[in-house]
């Protein structure tokens, strides 16, 4: 297998700057890609010791629409793998002993320095087989935090190939900043992707399982539906610097990084963190 990888080169480091994303390379041992795989099922079909009540939780879409896809809210909504996203996994374990790995601590300091680090999202996202949600072209930020988180960590559980519907991205187009300021959620509106999403563009995000890619916020991105027999899970984190203040009252996020931050050992049965 291939060397796991545990650092940024400084040649990484140069092409995010200028392209807004890195393939970090495999960052999951077969065991670890297994045992996340198998985590993230268990939760769907509902066999997993974890609090659902905590979780929120989204169907995938049947036509393949974005405003058709399931509500997105707090709870389990029956055994299937045909979910599109479940948040908030930094209160599963496993999911969080991976999320806080040095490497992306390291990723963290490049881009925060000394600041506390905070979980934004922490969530599976999929595309069932020849299911999936097409994703518009957009930039990830949100109106309501005081700051934008800046990094994403998107880490293929399956292959991601264009055939099943991988992430695409517009290389650069982070330095563009914010392309829609007022739009809360970041989507380009038609004629913003007519002019800046050109077919000749685009490149294709195609990751091997286990392999990790470092993604600017402000990249501009998209992703379709999935045309073949596999399944493209993915476990995508956004972290952001703790001090991070949510303006239409939500007032904490999980500390990851730093002192007093969130461990596997806070979430055995029992503690308060595990219960809620």
């Amino acid at each position: 297998m291939t060397d796991l990888a545990t650092t940024v080169t400084a040649e990484q480091w140069d092409f995010y700057e200028e392209n807004g994303y890195v393939v970090l390379g495999r960052v999951l041992s077969d065991d670890d890609l297994s045992g996340l795989s198998d985590r993230i099922d268990d939760i769907m079909l509902g066999r997993a010791a974890i609090d659902y009540d905590r979780l929120l939780m989204q169907l995938d879409s049947r036509n393949g629409a974005y405003a058709d896809a399931g509500k997105q809210s707090k709870g389990w909504k029956g055994a299937t793998l045909d979910y599109r996203k479940i948040q908030d996994l930094e209160f599963d374990p496993l999911f969080l002993s991976y999320l806080r790995r040095p490497l992306f601590e390291e990723l963290c300091r490049q881009t925060y320095g000394d600041a506390p680090v905070s979980a934004f999202r922490a969530m599976f996202m999929n595309k069932p087989a020849r299911q999936g949600t097409f994703l518009p072209w957009h930039q990830d930020r949100w109106a309501f935090l005081d700051r934008d988180p800046l990094i994403t960590v998107w880490t293929a559980l399956d292959p991601a190939t264009v055939a099943n519907g991988c992430v695409q991205v517009i290389p650069g187009s982070h330095k563009l900043g914010l392309i829609n300021p007022e739009h809360g959620s970041g989507f380009l509106t038609e004629d913003q992707a007519k002019e800046h999403c050109l077919p000749e563009k685009v490149h294709h995000l195609e990751l091997q399982p286990g392999e990790a890619v470092l993604l600017h916020n402000w990249l501009v991105h998209s992703s379709d539906v999935n045309a073949t027999d596999i399944p493209r899970r993915a476990f995508s984190v956004c972290y952001m610097d703790a001090r991070t203040q949510h303006t239409k009252g939500r007032e904490e996020y999980s500390l990851v990084f730093g002192e007093g931050a969130l461990t596997p050992e806070d979430l055995k049965p029992g503690s308060p963190v595990a219960t809620g």
